[in-house]
């Protein structure tokens, strides 16, 4: 893996703001030149798939991460996947992978949906507020930096309510709600629970935004991810992110061979390669058993 990723750690001030609020803007991720690469796969995507009879109708493509090498290069960019491990931890993988594009004059047919990711997990799952899960980049190749132009709207700390007061009409918004306004090269990084929605594209400018999604590799993809093909041709820390494994187990009690991405940290950025990222209370011994030390001498009771 590029050690450029280094100088991307996420710092105390972003880690802050990705508690508190749900979300990150990382400004620029990529530069000029990466972005006129990536619009070209995606314009290739959009022939491809588009209804001609619909031309205003968004195009949601999923399963997209084998379409091009560039595309798989955005899985360990360096510009924001140090801050994907500084979130979820190294026993992570790409789960979901999408493309959206939104042409001009969509109102009408694409309402204004608010929801958090995940679905059924956020009916099924225990626990308040919602467990995190998951998180997922957006990188925008189009000036979305005023309103209007089918923008992502979100709710800003909403990551830790459960339920949204806010009628699903396709018109209403909940109060506080904002649209995020970004530039082309910028990336979002969402936490799934993050209450959003698109937006109208009342422009004349089409927004074009690729999504990486990453989650811990215990859970099912969300896409089909026909990946496996590539696996030859990557290095060991982009095979774990593109879901190979040694065992089934693996996922759960992983070996080095199932992260390697830990044992890169362990040598690169050892803060981040700690087994246990949960500290757990100590249960305390029975008064009348004798404590013994990491050293294996006994303590007095």
């Amino acid at each position: 893996m590029n050690s450029t990723c280094l100088e991307y750690l996420l710092t105390d001030f972003e880690k802050k703001q990705f508690e508190e609020q749900g979300y990150l803007i990382v400004s620029p991720a990529l530069s000029e030149n990466h972005v006129q690469e990536l619009l070209e796969v995606v314009d290739r995507v959009d022939v491809r798939e588009r209804n001609k009879e619909v031309p205003e109708q968004l195009l949601s493509v999923t399963d997209i991460i084998g379409e091009d090498d560039k595309l798989v290069d955005l899985v360990d960019l360096p510009s924001t996947f140090p801050k994907v491990w500084g979130i979820l931890g190294w026993n992570i993988y790409l789960y979901h992978s999408h493309l959206d594009i939104t042409p001009p004059g969509n109102e009408e047919v694409q309402p204004v949906a608010w929801h958090q990711d995940s679905l059924r997990v956020n009916e099924e799952i225990e626990g308040h507020p919602r467990p995190r899960l998951s998180l997922k980049i957006g990188y925008y190749l189009t000036d979305v930096s005023e309103p209007d132009r089918g923008n992502t709207l979100i709710l800003p700390g909403s990551h830790l309510l459960d339920e949204l007061d806010c009628p699903q009409d396709g018109i209403s918004s909940p109060a506080g709600a904002i649209p995020l306004c970004l530039k082309p090269g910028d990336a979002l990084i969402l936490d799934r629970r993050t209450w959003h929605s698109r937006s109208a594209n009342r422009s004349d400018i089409t927004r074009k935004v690729l999504w990486l999604g990453y989650s811990y590799r215990w859970m099912m993809p969300k896409d089909k991810m026909t990946v496996e093909h590539l696996y030859e041709s990557l290095d060991p820390i982009r095979r774990q992110l593109l879901g190979a494994r040694v065992s089934m187990n693996g996922v759960y009690d992983p070996t080095e061979g199932d992260v390697p991405l830990r044992s890169w940290l362990a040598e690169h950025s050892p803060e981040n390669a700690v087994w246990t990222r949960h500290k757990r209370p100590q249960a305390r011994p029975p008064a009348h058993e004798n404590r013994v030390q990491l050293t294996g001498r006994k303590l007095s009771p």
